[in-house]
């Protein structure tokens, strides 16, 4: 199907709404029925029928058809949230008893679902080297269910083999996910590989305009139907009608957006790499990056993410650096049009939690949709004062 079709076409019967053109928000919570027969049988259904929004909403039906074409796969739920789209898949995969085989270093929320929330309920969690296959294997056990993958993850970008972790998993006959939301499904397509579901944040790219908060599964029918009986209508995670029009709003720009700031991501990653300040840059489609072979067979883009690694571990001076921008704004998500920036030694030694498994040098940049040149007077001038400290 042509991506064009999807974004701005697929599933949006204008006949229907008067030739709108922009989809209606259908912000209604509830739908009346014809008949008892009828409600007798979107009762028994809901999964297929307009009952209650909880469950099901035309406007939010609507991007489940887009994204799930987008990743090439058969249906698709819209979370309020990326950490929503990963706790509902999960937990409407696995009982008591259960383990899971995760990646290691995934996203936060992600590793708290696994080795925190879970266990509270017998389900237990092993993290492991995602870069070698042996590891992963050697993780599994007898009452292992899912195989669970970030590829790549959102801080040092480390991948894993999607089509070998796929025939690893049938073989031992596990559920595959992974969270796609580093490549969106414009430059990476995991179905394709093998893998059997598919997760997002659609707060990042999908949206595109920091103003939803969002998440996406996507599978086969079989799949998504199983989590949406055994957990989606249970914890009820649905986004408004409003929230789900925004989004497909976002996704009529997704592929100029994501080359914009994949070419200026490119162009600032490169001049970063020759600045004395910086020790090494962390972007998986250059050459000097372990996996870049890799990253180039299962992908077709990297968007506009990657860190730096800084020539100094001085916290005051990393910080120098970063309240030093103008243009960067400091802050934890992406995927936006605003450039950002976020240092990992920010959250080193905060009271009560652990430090995150990342030099306390890295800082990852988002580079969104602002001229080059303008980010690059920023990322200069900020640097200095590390330089002449």
């Amino acid at each position: 199907m042509d991506q064009s079709y999807i974004l701005n076409h697929l599933g949006e019967e204008r006949d229907q709404y008067f030739g709108a053109i922009a989809p209606p928000v259908i912000q209604s919570s509830n739908f009346a029925l014809t008949s008892i027969a009828h409600l007798r049988e979107a009762m028994l259904a809901e999964f297929d029928h307009h009952l209650y929004t909880r469950g099901n909403n035309p406007t939010v039906a609507i991007l489940r058809k887009k994204i799930a074409a987008l990743e090439g796969t058969e249906d698709a739920l819209i979370t309020s949230s990326g950490a929503a789209a990963i706790a509902t898949a999960v937990l409407g995969l696995v009982q008591l008893g259960d383990h899971v085989v995760c990646v290691q270093n995934p996203y936060s929320w992600t590793r708290h679902l696994l080795d925190q929330f879970l266990p509270r309920f017998g389900v237990s969690a092993t993290f492991v080297d995602g870069t070698d296959l042996a590891v992963i294997e050697n993780a599994i056990l007898p009452n292992t269910r899912v195989l669970f993958l970030e590829s790549p993850n959102t801080m040092t970008f480390g991948l894993q083999d999607l089509a070998a972790c796929a025939a690893l998993a049938k073989e031992h006959q596990l559920i595959t996910c992974i969270d796609n939301s580093c490549s969106s499904p414009l430059f990476q397509k995991p179905a394709a590989f093998g893998i059997d579901l598919v997760m997002h944040s659609a707060t990042k790219y999908l949206n595109g305009h920091s103003d939803v908060v969002a998440g996406v599964i996507c599978g086969s029918r079989q799949l998504i139907q199983q989590i949406f009986d055994r957990a989606y209508m249970v914890l009820g995670p649905i986004i408004s009608p409003s929230d789900a029009a925004l989004i497909i709003r976002g996704l009529r720009t997704l592929p100029l957006r994501m080359e914009r700031s994949q070419q200026s991501a490119a162009i600032l990653a490169e001049r970063l790499s020759l600045h004395p300040a910086v020790q090494q840059v962390i972007h998986p489609w250059r050459n000097d990056f372990p996996q870049s072979e890799l990253a180039k067979k299962q992908m077709t883009g990297t968007g506009g993410l990657f860190s730096i690694l800084l020539h100094t571990t001085d916290p005051k001076a990393i910080f120098r650096f970063v309240e030093s921008l103008h243009v960067f704004l400091l802050a934890v998500s992406w995927g936006g049009h605003e450039s950002l920036i976020f240092p990992v030694a920010a959250v080193h030694q905060l009271p009560g939690k652990d430090d995150p498994p990342f030099p306390v040098n890295l800082v990852r940049l988002y580079i969104g949709l602002e001229d080059p040149e303008f980010l690059w007077a920023d990322l200069e001038q900020g640097l200095s004062r590390i330089q002449t400290a």
